[in-house]
């Protein structure tokens, strides 16, 4: 697959394209980056497009290209820290408040109860009372729902947003004491098309990766990856385990501000990923 790497014109996102399927990261450093956007993106394919994260940053870094919140039509959050939700409730108090529509969010029944209970439910709920009771999130988003997978390992979710084939994948990430996933709190890596994929926030897991590898024809990979050892973010000294053959379709995202003292590729790596370009997969 040819893969072609483009800068914004007069850094303006559209939000179409001819059809086929482009990837531009929002951001791509970690929580507390100072010059970096935090790791979230956009995926567009033809006339259909979705965000995947929100964090604090996002809307204000897509506005900067042009698009405000309300003009995104499809979201998926991968998981509950603030530099992947903490922008998300703008998203839906803009677009039922302004806009006046529901946010369409790509969501499981379950990781929805813990998106608004933990997360939302204290900026959202107590601002409407009908019949006497405080809104829920059904209020402020059609929630999309992925249908679970049978046949693999670990907990595998989809949901076609036109076009776009988006497979959720469970994760280990949180807490530091978790042995795998299934004892993790929510999190899950994102599959496009069966082509491109994105871990999100993840520990080092090569079990996640030879999984992918072996049930789907994974092109491009962009890990997740911390400059320094121990924590809940893969490593780079871990990540440069891997195989020779999967480094060399890696981009390294989610890092800090001092990623210029690094050079991935002398380490087999395709090199750390850009923020506000696009990845334009043929």
């Amino acid at each position: 697959m040819a893969l072609k790497i483009q800068n914004l014109k007069n850094k303006k996102l559209e939000l179409v394209n001819k059809g086929d399927l482009s990837l531009l990261f929002i951001g791509v450093g970690s929580a507390f980056s100072k010059i970096s956007n935090q790791t979230n993106f956009i995926l567009i394919k033809g006339d259909d497009h979705v965000v995947i994260d929100c964090g604090t940053k996002t809307p204000q870094a897509l506005y900067s290209m042009g698009i405000p919140v309300m003009n995104i039509e499809n979201w998926i959050i991968t998981h509950s820290h603030a530099d992947h939700i903490g922008g998300l409730e703008e998203v839906i108090l803009m677009n039922r408040f302004v806009k006046g529509v529901k946010t369409k969010l790509v969501v499981t029944e379950e990781y929805a109860k813990i998106l608004w209970d933990y997360s939302l439910k204290g900026g959202s709920s107590f601002n409407v009372r009908t019949k006497g009771k405080y809104v829920g999130l059904d209020f402020y988003a059609d929630l999309l729902v992925p249908k679970k997978l049978k046949g693999f390992d670990r907990d595998i979710y989809e949901y076609n947003i036109g076009k776009i084939n988006a497979k959720l994948i469970r994760t280990k990430h949180v807490p530091d004491s978790a042995r795998s996933w299934k004892d993790s709190f929510w999190s899950v890596a994102v599959l496009i098309d069966d082509r491109i994929l994105f871990t999100c926030d993840m520990m080092y897991d090569k079990d996640f990766i030879d999984l992918c590898e072996k049930n789907f024809n994974v092109e491009y990979i962009f890990h997740d990856c911390q400059l320094f050892n121990g924590g809940v973010h893969a490593s780079l000294d871990e990540l440069k385990q891997l195989p020779a053959e999967i480094k060399k379709k890696m981009f390294l995202v989610h890092f800090g501000d001092n990623y210029k003292d690094f050079s991935p590729e002398k380490d087999g790596f395709a090199g750390f990923g850009k923020q506000m370009v696009y990845y334009n997969f043929k």
